[in-house]
């Protein structure tokens, strides 16, 4: 079983920035692609970025690229999100999730492991 937990949520002023974490527990954190989806009330899940499990290799949404960047830790079994220029329509529950794949996943059914989320709160 493989546990995530994030932090780093919470709320700012539109331009300005959050990093969240996500520490990942319970399996060897190099065999899993990583990815960052987000949920704003009302609306689907979707997809944010995505880290392979080198950290060679990452893949963004359209709305967040150029201004959010994922990177991982393997030594420390950590997944990053830095967000700069953050908008109003950011305003969502972030979730972390871990695949049992070694490569880029921007799919939610190609996760195995979920987090609980973190909320981030963007105000104009």
């Amino acid at each position: 079983q493989v546990q995530l937990v994030e932090s780093g949520g919470g709320l700012v002023q539109a331009g300005g920035s959050l990093r969240l974490s996500c520490a990942v527990s319970g399996r060897t954190f190099s065999d899993y692609g990583m990815g960052w989806f987000r949920q704003a009330p009302g609306n689907e899940r979707e997809f944010v970025a995505a880290i392979n499990w080198s950290g060679g290799r990452t893949y963004y949404a359209d709305s967040v690229k150029g201004r959010f960047t994922i990177s991982r830790d393997n030594a420390k079994n950590t997944v990053y999100l830095q967000m700069n220029s953050l908008k109003p329509e950011d305003t969502a529950v972030y979730y972390c999730a871990a695949g049992r794949s070694m490569a880029l996943l921007s799919k939610a059914y190609q996760y195995d492991y979920w987090g609980q989320g973190t909320q981030v709160t963007v105000s104009s």
